[in-house]
C-alpha cells in the first residue's frame, strides 16, 4: 500500500475508533445513571465515576455537588460498572481524535466524521438497548432520513473540504506618476479599432 494510501487508512480507522466510542459514550452515561436508582442524583453519580475514569478534577465537582444536596452513599454495582464504561469509552474516543491528528487527518474532517457518525452510533445503540414501543416499524420515516443524511453530510464534508488558503501576494500600488506595468497598460489602453 503507497504510503499516503496507508497514511489516509490510519487517520480514518482512528477517526472510526472515535465516532464508535463516542457514539456509544451517550448510552453508557444514561443507562449508567439510571441504574443508580437514585432520580434525584442518579445523573450526578454517574458523572462523579466518568470523572473517576478519565482522573480528572471532574470527580471534585459532583462529589460537592453529592455532599451538598445530601444524596445517599448506595451506588449499586450495575450504575458504577456502566458509569466507568462511559468514561473509559470517552477517553478512548478522545485519543483516537488525537491519534487521527497525529496521523496527519485533517481536524475539520476527522470532527466531521466523528460528529456526523457519533449521533449514529448512538441512535443505533439506542434502538439495540431500548427499543421503541411498537418495534422497528414504528420509527417515523423522516428518523431512517435524518440517520441517511447525516452519514451523506459527513461524507461530502469529507470530499469537498476547501483546500488551504493560498493568499496572492499584495502588489504594492505605483507611486503618483510612475508609469503603470505592461499589464496595467494593456488592460487599461483605449482599444484601437482598424477599419
Amino acid at each position: 500500500m503507497p504510503p499516503t494510501a496507508q497514511s489516509s487508512a490510519t487517520w480514518l480507522s482512528f477517526a472510526m475508533l472515535t465516532v464508535f466510542c463516542w457514539g456509544t459514550y451517550g448510552i453508557f452515561l444514561a443507562t449508567g445513571s439510571e441504574s443508580m436508582h437514585d432520580a434525584a442524583n442518579g445523573r450526578m453519580k454517574a458523572f462523579l465515576f466518568v470523572g473517576i475514569a478519565y482522573f480528572l478534577a471532574a470527580v471534585l465537582a459532583p462529589l460537592l455537588i453529592l455532599v451538598l444536596s445530601g444524596a445517599n452513599w448506595d451506588y449499586p454495582v450495575k450504575g458504577m460498572a456502566l458509569s466507568l464504561i462511559a468514561g473509559i469509552v470517552g477517553a478512548i474516543g478522545a485519543l483516537g481524535a488525537l491519534l487521527a491528528f497525529g496521523a496527519k487527518g485533517n481536524p475539520a474532517v476527522v470532527m466531521t466524521i466523528i460528529f456526523a457518525g457519533a449521533p449514529v452510533v448512538n441512535a443505533i445503540i439506542a434502538l439495540i438497548v431500548k427499543p421503541p414501543a411498537g418495534g422497528l416499524s414504528s420509527i417515523p420515516f423522516p428518523f431512517w432520513i435524518g440517520m441517511l443524511l447525516a452519514v451523506c453530510g459527513g461524507a461530502l464534508v469529507t470530499k469537498y473540504k476547501p483546500g488551504p488558503s493560498h493568499a496572492p501576494k499584495s502588489v504594492a500600488p505605483a507611486a503618483p506618476g510612475a508609469p503603470a506595468t505592461p499589464a496595467a497598460s494593456a488592460a487599461t489602453a483605449p482599444v484601437e479599432h482598424k477599419a
